[in-house]
Formats: C-alpha cells, structure tokens, sequence
C-alpha cells in the first residue's frame, strides 16, 4: 500500500484544482495510494484535502490531517479526518514545528505532489527539492 503527501503555496489558484483532481485519481486508480497524510496551513492543503474527501466516497482510502502542533481550541474538530501529531513533534520548539512535520510527511510517503510556482523563498519548494533528493516520486501540479 502506497502513501502520498502535499507540498505547495498557501494561495493555490482555482485552475489547478482539475490538474490536481487528475492526479490524485490516477495516484488511486493505478498506483495504489490508498493513505494521504494532508497538511493544514493553506490554500492547497486545503483544496487536496476537498478533493479526497469526494474520493473517500467512493474509493476505500484513508487520509490524515498531519499537525505540527496542538490546536488551541481543543474541543473543536474542523477536520473531517482523523488529525495526527508526528512522533516527537512536542519537543521541537513551536518556530520549527512546520519544518518537524514536512520532513516526517516526507519519510512516510512514496509519493509528493507539489504546487510550486516560484522558488525563491518557497517552503513549498523547499520540501519538493527534500523529497527529491530523499528519492520520492515528486508530481507537480500546474
């Protein structure tokens, strides 16, 4: 059973959702990703995360909201999947949490699929870069 993950900019435009779309299907159907660890700070966490809550409909996978730290508000639960918290994450300082989980995300994935539209400054391509050099099979989106 394949893993996924998801690096990309915080304002992911509307016109990538089809691209993404596609390759999230194709990522399902013929590769065999059945779990996706999803992040929660921005526009295209956020747009992958819609995309696979259509798919868990009607395909038999399972996704997980990945936190680099604990919610303030520890009664609300905006997510529709379970949320996990990577291991040792509560000893990195809170400035570095990000950095903690994108790598942990990383590890545990056989595939990145990325939006990243510049590189100058970009975590987002920061992580891509990382997981390409760790030998992922990165996947861009445009």
């Amino acid at each position: 059973m394949s893993t996924c993950t998801f690096f990309g900019h915080r304002y992911a435009p509307k016109e990538i959702e089809p691209a993404l779309r596609s390759v999230l299907l194709d990522l399902i159907e013929n590769k065999g990703v059945k779990t996706f660890y999803v992040g929660n700070h921005g526009g295209f966490d956020a747009m992958a995360q819609r995309i696979l809550r259509d798919f868990a409909a009607r395909y038999s996978i399972v996704c997980f909201v990945v936190l680099a730290y604990m919610p303030k508000n520890k009664g609300s639960n905006d997510y529709v999947w379970d949320t996990i918290l990577p291991d040792g994450i509560e000893t990195v300082p809170k400035r570095f949490a990000i950095s903690y989980r994108n790598k942990w995300m990383i590890q545990k994935s056989d595939f990145v699929v990325t939006y990243v539209d510049h590189k100058i400054g970009s975590g987002a391509a920061q992580f891509k870069s990382l997981a390409e050099k760790r030998g992922k099979i990165v996947i861009g989106v445009s």
